[in-house]
C-alpha cells in the first residue's frame, strides 16, 4: 500500500449533492483537502420535505459540477488519486443511483478503483477521520432517516446494540417542524424555536424508557405533540407564539431524555468501548449534544462529536470510509449496486419500522 493516499469520496444518498478528497500520509492524521456540499432546501420548501424524484434530479445535474469544485479546489487532477468513493446506499434509490452511476463513469474513464461506501459507515466512521479515534468505541448515528447505538471495532465491523423501531429522531423533528408550521429542515428550526420555551408545561412521554434494553421510538411522541397542539387549538382557536416554543421545548426535551438515556444502557451493554461518539443530523442539536457529553463525563469516558459540518450529509466521510475499505483491499466493479437499505450490522435481526417498508437499516 502506498505511503500517501488520495480519495475523491461521492454522496447523494439524501437532499445534500455532495464531493470532497481526503488524503491520508502514513504516520500522519488525515486531511480534508476539499469538501463542496449542495443542498436543496430550497428545492423541497414547499412541499414540507424531501421529494425523492426532484432530489435525484438536482444530484444528477449537480454531481459533476461538485466533483469539478472540489478537484479544483484541492488544485488535482484524477492522475492524483488512488480511487473514488461512492454512496451505494443506503438512501433515496434515485440519489444514491446517481452518484454510483457518476463513480463509475469516472472509474471506467481513469481507471482508477471504485469504492462502494455504506452510507452509514461514512458516519460511524467519521470520528476516526476528525479526532484519530482508536477502536473500539461507542457510536450513536442519529439522522433524519436512522438512529443507532453501534460498536466500532473496525472499518467494516459493527455491531448493533439498539435502534429506533419506527421514526428515526431527525425525521420526527422534521415532522413536528411541519405540525407547527415551522420551516424545513425541521431539526434547525425546532431547535431555535424551543430556547424561548418552557420545556416542562407538557408532560411528553419518554418511550420504551420503561422497557429493557436500548431500542428507541419517537412516532409515539410526534403523535403526543400533535395532540397537545389540538388540544390547543382546540381551547384558543390556535396557538401563540410561546405555545409553539413551549411546544418545541418539550418535544426536544423528551427526545434528548430517551437518546441520553438509552446512551446510558448502551455504555453499560458496551464495556470495553473507548469513547462515546455521535454523528449524524441531531448531532449537532446542541441541548443533545450537552446531555450526551454530561454523560460520557460521568462514564469516564471521551466525547467525540465531529464539527458541525461533518455531522450532517457530506462527501468528506464517504471518502474517509471508502479509504479504510481500500487499505483492507477491497474494491468493487462495474456490478457494484445501489441499495435503498443495507444494515451495517448483518449478524442482528433487521430493524422493522412502521410495516409498510420492511426492514429497516
Amino acid at each position: 500500500m502506498a505511503d500517501t493516499l488520495t480519495i475523491l469520496g461521492l454522496e447523494s444518498s439524501c437532499d445534500d449533492t455532495a464531493a470532497a478528497l481526503v488524503r491520508l500520509r502514513a504516520g500522519e492524521r488525515p486531511e480534508i483537502l476539499a469538501s463542496v456540499v449542495e443542498g436543496q432546501t430550497a428545492l423541497h420548501a414547499a412541499y414540507g420535505g424531501v421529494v425523492p424524484e426532484i432530489a435525484a434530479r438536482a444530484h444528477a445535474e449537480r454531481l459533476d459540477l461538485c466533483v469539478e469544485r472540489a478537484m479544483a479546489e484541492a488544485g488535482l487532477g484524477f492522475g492524483d488519486l488512488d480511487a473514488v468513493a461512492v454512496t451505494a446506499g443506503p438512501g433515496l434509490i434515485g440519489g444514491v443511483l446517481s452518484g454510483v452511476m457518476v463513480a463509475k463513469g469516472i472509474a471506467a474513464a481513469t481507471g482508477l478503483p471504485l469504492v462502494g461506501v455504506n452510507h452509514l459507515a461514512g458516519h460511524a466512521l467519521t470520528p476516526r477521520l476528525t479526532d484519530g479515534l482508536d477502536f473500539p468505541y461507542l457510536m450513536l448515528l442519529a439522522s433524519g432517516g436512522h438512529c443507532q447505538f453501534l460498536a466500532v471495532s473496525g472499518p467494516e465491523e459493527f455491531a448493533r446494540i439498539g435502534g429506533t423501531i419506527d421514526d428515526a429522531p431527525g425525521e420526527a423533528f422534521d415532522k413536528t417542524a411541519k405540525l407547527l408550521a415551522l420551516p424545513q429542515p425541521g431539526g434547525p428550526a425546532v431547535e431555535r424555536t424551543a430556547e424561548t420555551g418552557d420545556p416542562a408545561r407538557f408532560a411528553f412521554p419518554r418511550p420504551l424508557m420503561d422497557r429493557p434494553g436500548c431500542d428507541m421510538s419517537f412516532s409515539g411522541l410526534k403523535t403526543a405533540l400533535l395532540r397537545a397542539r389540538d388540544r390547543i387549538v382546540a381551547e384558543k382557536g390556535g396557538i401563540t407564539v410561546q405555545d409553539r416554543a413551549d411546544l418545541c421545548a418539550g418535544f426536544q426535551a423528551a427526545v434528548r431524555d430517551v437518546l441520553a438515556g438509552k446512551a446510558a444502557r448502551a455504555l453499560a451493554a458496551c464495556p470495553e468501548a473507548t469513547a462515546l461518539a455521535v454523528a449524524g443530523g441531531v448531532a449537532a442539536n446542541r441541548a443533545i449534544r450537552a446531555a450526551l457529553e454530561d454523560l460520557a463525563d460521568r462514564a469516564g469516558l471521551p466525547f467525540v462529536a465531529p464539527p458541525l459540518s461533518l455531522c450532517t450529509d457530506n462527501a468528506a466521510m464517504i471518502a474517509w470510509a471508502g479509504l479504510e475499505r481500500f487499505r483492507l483491499g477491497a474494491r468493487d466493479d462495474m456490478a457494484l449496486a445501489a441499495r435503498p437499505r443495507w444494515p451495517l450490522d448483518k449478524r442482528s435481526p433487521a430493524l422493522i419500522g412502521a410495516g409498510k417498508k420492511g426492514a429497516k437499516a
